[in-house]
């Protein structure tokens, strides 16, 4: 069943619980009370069967149908239909979980659908029905009161947030710790409550100013002012998040530009390291090559070649060996080989 609570209220004190959406038309038309209504995933022909009694707006009707809608607020001939994300923050995923409820407000009702399990409308209920001065407002203070929890429930997330940039500030500057992945996913995080939270700055500024110009209660004025104060502060911080973990992508770019120098350079001097090595290898290859080949040429034992008949032939050939050695020497020591 898409109605998950419903009451009839008389001057702020809960005076009937209906069964069904008949009974409660009948009850609102006979106390002339007003009507709570709260809805969670309903079909067509339930919210339709509302939005008959209520006339409600057919555009609004079709957007809690389908959900999915950014926060807003929207002013129809004889009610609001409000958007709401609510948020809660997943430490362990370091995400941000997103509810969103719908909120129609008439001068004597208020309906609410939901899609998610938060905002919990069930404790928002509980709590003016402690303040029957309040709900004595009526479906006003029904908006601000669920406003009220939507918006102090942004103060876990900011807290969840806040938390895991301080940890990201922390691991910039360890080495071996590449932090960029994951400033990259806080980030959008960051953005997606920025856009669930800024708007509501606004729509709550549009009530107090349509409150103001019809002369609305004092007391509860002074409650959504209290709100919008809190709306403020709520995107003043998730800016600020969304700065800080700019910058943080920044310096971490940087670092891992640092690190990537670091490696190129250690890699160049081992790369010239090597070269001089092999330098020297090659060097002392070409000095011993030459008085290998004499020597292997006169090892060869033929019977007929040059001077193995003359007496000088040796110490000649031992001579010539050292000297091509040694000038090879020489020319690979003025080249810096050796």
């Amino acid at each position: 069943m898409a109605i998950i609570d419903n009451g009839i209220y008389v001057n702020g004190v809960r005076t009937a619980n209906p069964g069904s959406l008949d009974e409660t038309f009948e009850l609102m038309r006979e106390r002339g009370g007003m009507g709570w209504i709260g809805l969670y995933r309903p079909d067509a022909a339930e919210l339709q069967a509302v939005a008959a009694e209520f006339g409600l707006h057919e555009l609004a009707v079709e957007d809690a149908l389908r959900g999915h809608q950014r926060p807003k607020l929207e002013q129809y001939e004889d009610h609001l239909f409000v958007v709401l994300r609510p948020a809660r923050y997943l430490d362990a995923e370091e995400e941000v979980e997103f509810g969103e409820v719908h909120v129609f407000v008439g001068s004597d009702f208020v309906v609410t659908v939901r899609h998610a399990e938060e905002p919990d409308l069930g404790r928002v209920r509980r709590r003016l029905e402690v303040e029957p001065e309040l709900l004595a407002h009526g479906p006003e203070a029904v908006l601000y009161a669920i406003l009220d929890e939507v918006v102090d429930r942004y103060a876990p997330v900011l807290a969840g947030l806040e938390n895991d940039i301080d940890e990201i500030e922390n691991q910039l500057f360890v080495d071996d710790v590449d932090a960029t992945q994951r400033i990259y996913e806080l980030s959008r995080e960051v953005l997606d409550f920025q856009r669930a939270a800024q708007p509501l700055t606004e729509m709550v500024g549009a009530l107090l100013r349509e409150g103001e110009k019809r002369g609305a209660d004092a007391e509860l004025q002074r409650r959504l002012r209290d709100v919008h104060d809190h709306t403020i502060r709520v995107a003043d911080r998730a800016a600020t998040f969304r700065a800080v973990l700019e910058n943080a992508l920044t310096v971490e770019s940087t670092i891992v530009a640092r690190r990537q120098n670091e490696e190129m350079r250690r890699m160049t001097e081992e790369s010239m390291r090597q070269g001089e090595q092999m330098k020297r290898i090659s060097a002392w290859a070409a000095i011993l090559f030459a008085p290998t080949l004499i020597g292997a040429i006169y090892g060869m034992n033929f019977r007929y070649m040059p001077e193995l008949d003359w007496p000088l032939g040796y110490p000649l050939s031992i001579a010539a060996m050292a000297a091509l050695a040694g000038g090879l020497w020489l020319a690979f020591r003025r080249k810096g080989w050796l």
